[in-house]
C-alpha cells in the first residue's frame, strides 16, 4: 500500500473540530469508515491518551489499516461492521459512551483504485460495487434483474440523474439481448443514450448512475439514515462528531439530524422552557464547510467534501 494515493480529506479540520473532545486522558473516538486508515492513524498520533474504536464493511481495508496501525497496539481497536451496527459494536466492548465520532462517507480510496472492485467508471472492470464483497448484491444483479420503474427511481432518486428513463430503456433493452457484467459497457452506452447537451456538463456522463448504483447495493443511505442518530446518541456530553459527505443526498441527511438536535422542541408560548425540551445540540459549522482551494489542488477527490459538526451539550429527555 503506498500513502500517496490516500489523502484523509480535511484531515486537519476534522482534528481541531475533535480536539477539545479528546484531549482528556480516557477518551474514546470512534472512527466510522476506517478506509485506509488516514483519519484514524492521525487521530491516534494528535490525541496519545484516546483509545481508537474503528468500524469498516470492507475486510480488505481492515486488513491494510491493521498495518497501518498496529504500532499504536491495544488502542486501536479495528471491528468489521456497517457504521449502523454501532450501537451493538459500543455495547460488546462495554462503551456506553465515547467523546468522538468521525464519519468520512463515500468510497474510499482503495475501493476507486483496485481496478476490479467496478466502482470507477474511468476502467473497464465486473460491475460489482460492494464496500463488503462476502455479502449483498452486485451492481450487475441490480442492473440486470430491477424492474424498469425501480430502476428510473434509483437513478433519480440517488443520482440525480435527469436523463434516468433514456439510460434505463437503454439497459433494458441491451440487457435483454445480453447481461450486463462489466463497467465500460455501461458507461459506453451511457454516452451513447445522452442527448449531446448533457454531454457537455459535468464531467463523465456515467458518474451519477455509478453514484445511484453504488448507493443501491450498499443501502448507503438507509444506513446513514440509522447511523447518524445513533452515533449521536452514543455521544458523552461535550462529546463532538464530524460528518464529511460527497453528495448533496448525504449532506442533507446529516444537517437534518443535527439541525433536529440543535433545536428546542417546547411547544410555543412557554414562558420558562423545562430541561426536557432544551436542544441537545450545538451546531459547530456554520452550513456545510468547505475543503480549501490548495487542499483541492493537491487532492482532487476532496473537492466535492462537506464538512459538518455538532457537540452533545445535553443528555436526552427521558
Amino acid at each position: 500500500m503506498t500513502q500517496s494515493r490516500h489523502v484523509p480529506v480535511m484531515l486537519q479540520r476534522c482534528l481541531d473540530m475533535l480536539a477539545p473532545a479528546l484531549e482528556s486522558p480516557g477518551a474514546v473516538v470512534v472512527d466510522c469508515t476506517l478506509g485506509l486508515g488516514g483519519h484514524s492513524e492521525a487521530l491516534l498520533a494528535r490525541f496519545p491518551e484516546a483509545r481508537l474504536v474503528a468500524l469498516d464493511r470492507d475486510k480488505e481495508a481492515l486488513r491494510l489499516s491493521g498495518d497501518r496501525l498496529a504500532p499504536f497496539g491495544d488502542r486501536a481497536t479495528l471491528v468489521h461492521a456497517v457504521y449502523d451496527e454501532l450501537p451493538d459494536v459500543l455495547d460488546r466492548l462495554d462503551l456506553p459512551r465515547v467523546q468522538g465520532v468521525l464519519f468520512d462517507l463515500g468510497v474510499s480510496s482503495m475501493q476507486l483504485d483496485e481496478a476490479d472492485r467496478g466502482f470507477a467508471y474511468a476502467q473497464d472492470a465486473p460491475l460489482d460495487m460492494r464496500m463488503d464483497q462476502t455479502t449483498g448484491i452486485s451492481a450487475a444483479e441490480v442492473l440486470n434483474t430491477y424492474p424498469a420503474g425501480e430502476l428510473v427511481r434509483i437513478l433519480r432518486a440517488y443520482g440525480e440523474e435527469k436523463q434516468a428513463k433514456r439510460i434505463v430503456s437503454a439497459v433494458v433493452r441491451e440487457r435483454d439481448k445480453e447481461p450486463f457484467s462489466n463497467s465500460a459497457r455501461l458507461v459506453e452506452l451511457i454516452r451513447d443514450s445522452l442527448p449531446q447537451a448533457a454531454k457537455r456538463t459535468g464531467g463523465n456522463p456515467a458518474k451519477r448512475t455509478f453514484q445511484a448504483l453504488r448507493i443501491e447495493v450498499n443501502g448507503e443511505l438507509t444506513v446513514l439514515e440509522r447511523a447518524i442518530p445513533a452515533a449521536v446518541k452514543s455521544l458523552a456530553v461535550g462529546g463532538r462528531i464530524a460528518v464529511l459527505s460527497y453528495h448533496s443526498l448525504e449532506d442533507r441527511l446529516v444537517k437534518q439530524v443535527f439541525a433536529a438536535g440543535a433545536a428546542n422542541t417546547a411547544p410555543p408560548g412557554l414562558p420558562v422552557v423545562p430541561e426536557r425540551y432544551q436542544p441537545r445540540l450545538k451546531l459547530l459549522t456554520r452550513g456545510a464547510e468547505l475543503p480549501t482551494e490548495e487542499e483541492v489542488a493537491e487532492n482532487r477527490r476532496a473537492a466535492p467534501a462537506r464538512l459538518r459538526g455538532a457537540q452533545r451539550i445535553r443528555e436526552d429527555a427521558e
